[in-house]
């Protein structure tokens, strides 16, 4: 299971993998997976990764800032995301792992997630790597499509 750097040529599997995660209704508040243009603007340059299985890419992680703020710039959030024939097999855990080793060396020193309750595999993966629930926020967003979540869990 070979994590390595995310190039522009994963950027079709990225993006379907994304889709995987909404389609949960658990992973974010997205509705749209979006276009890899938008994709890259969002997500940071540094610390960007895939999983591969079977000559495929099987998940990816990456970091967005957590703010514009200059004091901010060590603080980025996690998105972490396996296709969902994937899950279940460690991939999860190997880019988690591989991301805290990349952020560390990028000169991060805080990363944070907004876990859905219901998300019950997330909330393990980033407490496994020492992540810890600081506080719950609720009626932040509701979805239109599927089921409404309107809570969200920080860890």
């Amino acid at each position: 299971m070979p994590v390595r750097p995310m190039t522009p040529d994963d950027a079709a599997a990225v993006i379907a993998i994304y889709a995987d995660g909404i389609a949960s209704f658990n992973a974010t508040f997205d509705t749209d997976p979006g276009t890899w243009e938008a994709w890259d603007a969002r997500f940071l340059p540094a610390c960007r990764l895939v999983m591969e299985a079977g000559g495929a890419v099987a998940g990816w992680a990456a970091l967005s800032a957590a703010s514009s703020r200059p004091v901010y710039r060590g603080v980025a959030e996690v998105s972490l995301y396996v296709a969902a024939a994937e899950r279940g097999h460690g991939h999860g855990k190997a880019l988690m792992a591989a991301l805290i080793k990349a952020s560390e060396a990028a000169g991060f020193w805080t990363l944070q997630a907004h876990i859905f309750p219901e998300n019950e595999a997330s909330l393990r993966l980033h407490e496994t790597h020492g992540f810890r629930v600081v506080g719950r926020r609720e009626r932040m967003g509701l979805m239109e499509l599927g089921p409404s979540r309107a809570s969200g869990v920080i860890a």
